[in-house]
């Protein structure tokens, strides 16, 4: 008996619709680009099936192509980022460098003014010092009663005109009306009325000793005053006993008459060229 079968053509299983497999082949092929893993499936699209039919194109060129491009294009996002990156860095290292320089400049130009003053009060002490220093010379230093002037009558001469019968001082040429000025700093002990000196003043040097100066036109001093040298004290004049204007000069050692002294030896030995 002859078996024979059923009318009607056997098939395979169907299988899933070729847009959903190529679809699915595109997605998985196109994650296997863009993380590298596309040479090994880079094979051709066609291929043939076990019943001799030509499969459909699974879609791996295109996929290959789409992965290829999105590696480039985060190549290309990712050298920007570099690239703003490198900027932000150099910027910000310029940035740096600029504070830095900014910061040395100040510190510089402070330790320039800072020099500057001190040099500045140095140089304001130092000549605060020579002026105290001049000051003090000026003020130690002794000059003639009358500038300019010579000794016409000398020391101790002898002389009926002087009630000690011999002159206690020295008699300096001069007019009337001469300025007449102390010879050293000191302070006005007399200033008037001498008797046979006339008008007088009497100076405390500050060295101890006193000086007297008679005769006097005038007198521009009063008693307490403090004197310097070369400071005028009056004008030279007649007053008193004498026979003619001139100024009579004393040193003592004392404000009393009789304590005299040589008065150009007095002066010498202060430094004045008489």
């Amino acid at each position: 008996m002859a078996f024979t079968r059923a009318t009607g053509k056997h098939r395979r299983p169907s299988r899933a619709p070729r847009a959903v497999r190529s679809g699915a082949n595109i997605a998985g092929i196109a994650t296997l680009a863009a993380t590298g893993v596309v040479a090994g499936l880079a094979a051709p699209a066609l291929a043939a099936t076990d019943d001799g039919l030509t499969a459909e194109d699974t879609g791996l060129r295109q996929a290959v192509a789409i992965g290829g491009e999105l590696a480039d294009q985060v190549a290309a996002q990712a050298q920007t980022q570099q690239s703003a990156a490198d900027e932000a860095a150099a910027k910000a290292a310029a940035q740096a460098q600029a504070r830095k320089e900014a910061a040395r400049q100040a510190a510089e130009a402070k330790r320039k003014a800072e020099a500057a003053a001190k040099k500045a009060e140095q140089e304001r002490e130092a000549k605060e010092r020579a002026a105290r220093e001049a000051e003090r010379k000026r003020l130690n230093t002794f000059v003639l009663p009358i500038t300019g002037s010579y000794v016409s009558t000398g020391y101790q001469s002898s002389s009926g005109l002087w009630s000690s019968g011999s002159h206690t001082g020295v008699d300096f040429h001069a007019a009337s009306g001469t300025s007449v000025h102390s010879v050293g700093s000191g302070t006005v002990v007399e200033a008037g009325w001498g008797g046979a000196y006339g008008n007088n003043v009497v100076i405390k040097m500050n060295d101890g000793t006193y000086t007297q100066y008679g005769h006097l036109s005038s007198i521009g001093v009063s008693v307490g005053q403090t004197v310097t040298p070369g400071q005028q004290i009056g004008l030279s004049g007649d007053t008193g006993n004498v026979t003619g204007p001139h100024l009579h000069f004393e040193a003592r050692t004392s404000p009393d008459y009789g304590s005299d002294i040589d008065p150009v030896a007095y002066l010498r030995s202060h430094g004045v060229n008489i």
